[in-house]
């Protein structure tokens, strides 16, 4: 189930096996809070935690014998484990009788960020499959707007999406923007410029709206953006390598033969990312964005060699950029 589906699944009663999987921790985090507050009383004496990392061969018997165990004055006990990828031999000999007849008075959180290869869990049976993984930008806008409302401050949605932006779709860091956002506003109507003025902006997503100044040729807010990434400590190289990321990927897009979908996956990007990349691509040119690429990289290689500042090397890089001439390549 998607992790937005959990609270309507917990009012209808408690699962066996909740598998808590994905990339994003906040929901991780979450997920496990609201089964341990709908279904544990006395956790001083009804819950165990374990790292499932630390836990090979015999050690699993641990596991298993605390979650046979009986609740003290209470209908469950819960045992969490984190991190927790036995291997397919393992998980027949120490678990899989375990999962087919789950003791009824116990409830197993199983953690995972999915960092590690280990037996299919979401196919075991009892196993309740809670998808942490990062959520797409319409999913965080629509939490966004409900939390907002909850809290009786209306917001647009395209107020709503500049959050989601500015926050890179990190729920953990949406979550604490919101709450700052409800904190400051009370109640009535969220505008733009509060968000402007309130919310900071990922540095990633500061280093996307610099890149983007590139097609559009403006230098003015090129600069202002460049300024601020290093008032707030990024350095040069990490904006080089991010400048250099961003063309590398625009001279791809333009010169591959695949089409959107590929590219997404070969890219790690969204679809539309392509089509918008498209778009970028064609408006530098391919000429020069080989030029920028080949640039771009001399300048981070005379930093690692030596030859250069990095403070240099990233004021020749703007340079070249809005006003070299790609009769140098």
């Amino acid at each position: 189930m998607k992790f937005t589906e959990l609270k309507n699944s917990i009012q209808g009663g408690a699962e066996s096996i909740y598998l808590f999987e994905g990339d994003d921790a906040y929901f991780r985090m979450k997920g496990e809070e609201s089964v341990k507050n709908a279904f544990l009383e006395m956790p001083e004496l009804n819950y165990s935690a374990f790292d499932g990392e630390t836990l090979k061969g015999q050690a699993y018997t641990s596991l298993v014998a605390a979650i046979k165990n009986y609740p003290f004055m209470a209908e469950k006990r819960i045992v969490k484990v984190s991190e927790f990828y036995p291997s397919e031999s393992d998980f027949d000999t120490y678990f899989k009788e375990l999962f087919e007849d789950f003791p009824p008075t116990s409830i197993l959180i199983i953690v995972n960020s999915g960092a590690k290869k280990g037996v299919d869990l979401k196919r075991k049976k009892a196993v309740t499959y809670v998808d942490c993984n990062k959520p797409d930008q319409e999913a965080v806008t629509k939490w966004i707007y409900l939390t907002l409302r909850r809290a009786k401050i209306s917001a647009p949605a395209a107020v709503c999406e500049s959050i989601c932006l500015y926050c890179l779709c990190n729920m953990a860091r949406v979550s604490v923007e919101v709450q700052k956002l409800i904190d400051y506003k009370g109640e009535g109507t969220l505008t733009q410029e509060e968000v402007d003025a309130l919310v900071y902006k990922d540095a990633e997503y500061r280093l996307y709206e610099l890149t983007n100044t590139v097609p559009k040729r403006d230098f003015t807010k090129f600069t202002n953006i460049l300024d601020e990434l290093i008032k707030k400590g990024s350095d040069e190289i990490y904006i080089l390598n991010g400048l250099f990321n961003y063309f590398k990927n625009l001279l791809t897009v333009s010169s591959s033969q695949n089409g959107d979908a590929e590219l997404a996956v070969q890219l790690k990007m969204k679809e539309y990312g392509v089509k918008k990349s498209r778009e970028q691509a064609y408006s530098i040119g391919e000429e020069r964005l080989r030029y920028y690429v080949k640039y771009i990289y001399g300048c981070i290689s005379d930093v690692k060699c030596g030859r250069t500042t990095p403070e240099n090397a990233l004021q020749k890089a703007q340079n070249a950029i809005f006003f070299g001439s790609i009769s140098n390549i």
